[in-house]
């Protein structure tokens, strides 16, 4: 079981993450960049649907048309994470400073998640 110490360091880094998404938003008063944030809800969804909730899949060999489907389904969601403030910096509907605001944010967001996979592979049980 992942410790609540753990659980209160991820919450953070969760919450940090959004705070930035919101705030790249806010300051330059334009909200195209919270496209983004319907990404981070699509991430973890081939997990929950193929991987049976956990993120084991995602390092193994193993093959199979499910497994192989949430690997790239995960991976183009990821990717899209990245794509869509450049995509939005570059037709000029955000500014810089908010695109790397929202990089910074996917930042924190990928941490967040390989430190609950290295969590969840710690566990005992």
């Amino acid at each position: 079981m992942v410790s609540s110490a753990v659980l209160a360091g991820l919450a953070f880094m969760f919450s940090a993450s959004i705070l930035l998404q919101i705030l790249a938003c806010a300051i330059y008063g334009n909200w195209w960049p919270m496209l983004s944030a319907l990404m981070y809800v699509l991430v973890p969804m081939p997990c929950l649907f193929f991987g049976g909730g956990t993120t084991h899949f995602l390092m193994s060999r193993d093959g199979g048309g499910w497994i192989s489907a949430a690997k790239f389904l995960t991976g183009a969601s990821a990717i899209g994470s990245i794509a869509i403030p450049i995509i939005l910096r570059h037709a000029n509907m955000i500014e810089t400073g908010a695109m790397f605001i929202e990089f910074t944010s996917f930042f924190i967001f990928v941490c967040t998640v390989l430190c609950f996979h290295r969590a969840s592979l710690d566990d005992d049980w």
